[in-house]
């Protein structure tokens, strides 16, 4: 499953790429983060990963992200395995002529096992936690609002 979502961040591209790029702001915007542990090369490098561990519903779920490409402001790529689950995304990160920002992100879903009747059935619900962590991004930026409580 391949889809692409885009959101507009009203600030400049360096605020949000100060944000987007620091580990301990993820709590404020992705809902159900409870931690990042660096498990292979250096913190935010090419080639590095590390353990992520969400709660989702009544499920904790541990991911493993390897990031193939940071070259920001202008992409992050990433790999995100869990069990029957890999997730390839690649954000972009434009300036606008206001002096905004244009977050682009390509992501593609590959399902295995019992994974696959997910996939199959609710594909909806992939797009919609991508876009609920965009929009929670944007508020968080913008307006300094944190999901870490919700």
């Amino acid at each position: 499953m391949k889809y692409q979502q885009q959101i507009t961040i009203n600030r400049p591209r360096n605020e949000v790429i100060e944000k987007f790029s620091k580990p301990e702001n993820i709590e404020h915007w992705q809902r159900g983060f409870i931690f990042m542990k660096p498990i292979n090369g250096e913190l935010g490098a090419n080639g590095s990963q590390n353990l992520l561990k969400y709660k989702i519903g009544k499920r904790e779920i541990e991911m493993t992200e390897t990031i193939l490409k940071n070259n920001l402001p202008q992409e992050f790529s990433a790999t995100y395995e869990a069990k029957g689950v890999y997730n390839f995304q690649k954000n972009r990160f434009n300036e606008t002529p206001e002096n905004n920002t244009h977050w682009i992100a390509d992501n593609e879903f590959k399902f295995s096992g019992f994974m696959k009747l997910f996939g199959w059935f609710i594909p909806g619900a992939f797009k919609k936690q991508s876009k609920q962590y965009m929009d929670d991004f944007k508020a968080f930026v913008e307006d300094g609002k944190s999901v870490k409580n919700e």
